[in-house]
């Protein structure tokens, strides 16, 4: 921990700020580099500004202090920020990518033109920017929309900051309110934690008491009884009993339990949460949850009693035909599925590791597509119930539907657990392949995955041709370092994998020092150090090179949550990102970098439906809580060519051995269970 001691007492200093050195958008804390008034050279500011540009002309008070680390610095208990009015002031200001298409280069270029009244051009008579050499319709447009919306961004800044709340949502708050944003915060600060995604109720909360709303508003409670059933839905739920859903909302408002009951009539009366029975038990259901579960079983069930869209395919025939084709021969359990999916309108195909999913998938596509069959593939990975239900909707009417997947995998990062529902139903015919083939049974990825899945240990003896490893770490801190050398170079060199493209970290989950956010820190550092070009955003440092994940489905740039890229390049004029996505380059401005994380290492969950060439895992006794044992089978069979597990024995012991994950309060299982059940098939 770094040692200060004060250098002086209380004064007050002025000057221009000549570099941002750091800003958390979150808490407003910000080094700044700044041309002091009175001193010759730079000096460094510590103090805490919503938002801060180069450029700007600051004035602060406070103390100088020694900080063994990082020398004499000055510390602000007041800072305050003003625009710009001097000619490199305004350059500096500018320039600084707050305006996406001014950069430094443009920047320079304006001041030349219209000096210390360059603001005034930009809002009083935009007409002018044409005068500029390289200005031309497209960027003025581009300058202009930009001024004014980094206006409106700063009041809605202001407005955050002076509520107590950090400032690094409001490109977002400005993208889905639009200039009405504070009127309508203002209204209802609670609408925040449902709209815009980084809120949540406790912040929203904060805002709504500055705004002099009381604790046992009924707007706050029944924005509570919301705030308790979306928590649940993080933790899959889709509902929660009663019984629990109020002393939950009770222990998060701290009012009394009479109002909550009261709060929560009023939602039911507004259709916004339903009331159902569940196993014995009287649930209480988000609305939207509860009515998609109810479209998915009426969905399913009409499939299930509907005929194939194909002509009859006599499979006596198909299936000699295909093996030909294919010069595979179908095991028995293969051949009996295919003829069942050949006479099913749905047909569900689960199976580990190995047995032959991807065999069978094919020999029947295979027939299918010679009897001028349409097919579409689609991968709704993670499928949880919003999910299930937009590929229900999106099937035609007449279509078939065949899912394929592992029901012994974790279940959706989202609410709901569709495939187990489905499975066990009994609704829908239901192919389970056990047997691993003879070539999968030589890869020690397959057969280790599948004793894990049975509760046996795995098979870690050192081998050393094999494709399954454990390398073993008495602490956290040593797997770390074992960690970084096995990415960075013990791979590479073995089996000549890229450690940024080939190799990816899966953690158990986010926290802690082997957790995925601070394994990425420490992997940007080995395997791509932040250089000069670079921006900072939402707590994150991106480079060129870096690997990113998309965190969130975004339509418009046809990029979806969990997809993987890589930096390919930073425009400081233009104020964007660009990544590339298997060849296909996405623009991000600076405001939009909310959507990415690094991804050099992820979470297991979040890998759902993925997989690698080389999988890296580290496992520890302080991942306790997700110790589980469909976690770390789920992280085994991401890898494709080889597999690494860091850490201590005795964790993977505990998620060997552990139980299965809690149940999911979800009504999609009783409905599908309503029609007459069907005999499973083997």
């Amino acid at each position: 921990m770094a040692q200060i001691s004060t250098v002086s007492s209380t004064e007050v200093l002025a000057g221009l700020i000549d570099r941002v050195t750091f800003h958390n958008s979150d808490n407003g804390f910000c080094v700044l580099r700044i041309k002091a008034r009175g001193q010759r050279d730079l000096i460094t500011l510590v103090g805490h500004a919503a938002m801060i540009s180069a450029g700007e002309f600051v004035r602060a008070s406070g103390s100088w202090v020694n900080d063994r680390t990082h020398g004499v610095q000055f510390r602000a208990s007041f800072l305050k920020a003003t625009a710009p009015t001097t000619v490199e002031g305004i350059e500096k200001y500018l320039g600084s990518g707050m305006i996406r298409g001014i950069g430094p280069v443009y920047a320079k270029k304006l001041v030349r033109a219209f000096g210390e009244g360059v603001f005034d051009v930009i809002e009083q008579q935009p007409g002018r920017l044409r005068e500029v050499t390289g200005i031309g319709p497209k960027r003025a447009e581009r300058i202009i929309a930009g001024w004014a919306e980094q206006k409106i961004i700063r009041e809605i800044m202001l407005f955050l900051h002076s509520n107590g709340i950090g400032t690094s949502r409001a490109v977002r708050i400005y993208k889905t309110y639009g200039a009405d944003a504070i009127r309508l915060i203002s209204e209802n600060p609670y609408r925040l934690a449902r709209d815009i995604r980084g809120i949540g109720f406790r912040t929203a909360d904060q805002i709504a008491a500055k705004l002099g709303i009381e604790n046992t508003a009924l707007i706050r409670v029944r924005a509570g009884i919301s705030y308790a059933l979306a928590e649940a839905m993080d933790d899959g739920h889709c509902g929660l009993p009663a019984e629990e859903l109020v002393p939950l909302t009770q222990k998060v408002l701290e009012v009394p339990a009479d109002l909550i009951a009261t709060a929560l009539d009023l939602e039911l009366q507004d259709g916004t949460v339903i009331a159902d029975d569940l196993d014995g038990r009287r649930c209480v259901f988000l609305a939207g949850l509860y009515r998609a579960e109810r479209e998915i079983a009426e969905k399913l069930r009409a499939l299930t009693a509907g005929k194939p869209p194909w002509p009859s395919i006599d499979a006596d025939k198909a299936i000699p035909w295909v093996e030909k084709r294919t010069k595979l021969v179908l095991a028995a359990s293969q051949i009996e599925a295919i003829r069942v999916a050949l006479a099913s309108k749905v047909l569900v195909i689960t199976g580990g590791p190995g047995v032959g999913k991807t065999t069978l998938v094919n020999s029947l596509l295979k027939i299918l597509l010679a009897k001028a069959v349409a097919i579409a593939l689609c991968a709704p990975t993670m499928v949880d119930v919003p999910l299930m239900r937009a590929l229900l909707r999106a099937l035609p009417e007449r279509a078939a539907l065949l899912l394929v997947g592992d029901v012994d995998q974790l279940p959706s990062v989202g609410p709901g657990q569709v495939l187990a529902n489905v499975i066990a139903s009994g609704a829908v015919p239901v192919v389970r392949l056990t047997e691993v083939f003879r070539q999968a049974a030589e890869s020690q990825i397959i057969v280790n995955a599948h004793r894990i899945n049975q509760g046996l240990m795995p098979n870690i003896a050192l081998v050393d041709s094999g494709d399954f490893y454990f390398v073993d770490a008495a602490d956290a801190e040593e797997a770390v370092r074992k960690l970084l050398a096995i990415v960075q170079d013990r791979i590479p060199k073995r089996f000549g994998l890229d450690p940024i493209r080939d190799i990816q970290v899966l953690c158990p989950m986010n926290r802690g020092g082997l957790g995925a956010r601070s394994l990425n820190i420490e992997l940007q550092n080995a395997l791509n150090p932040p250089g000069e070009v670079r921006i900072e955003r939402f707590g994150w440092t991106f480079c060129p090179g870096d690997k990113v994940m998309q965190v969130e489905n975004d339509y418009d740039k046809d990029v979806y949550n969990g997809d993987l890229g890589v930096i390919s390049r930073i425009d400081m004029e233009e104020g964007e990102l660009h990544v590339g996505f298997d060849g296909r380059e996405v623009t991000y401005g600076f405001g939009e970098l909310d959507e990415l994380v690094l991804a050099y290492a992820t979470t297991i969950h979040k890998s759902q439906g993925s997989e690698y060439p080389a999988v890296v895992t580290p496992l520890s006794t302080q991942h306790y809580p997700m110790l589980q044992r469909n976690l770390v089978y789920t992280g085994v069979t991401r890898g494709k060519r080889l597999v690494v597990l860091v850490g201590q024995r005795k964790a993977l012991a505990i998620a060997v051995k552990g139980a299965r994950a809690r149940r999911r309060w979800s009504k999609l299982g009783d409905w599908l269970a309503l029609e007459h059940r069907l005999p499973k098939l083997f």
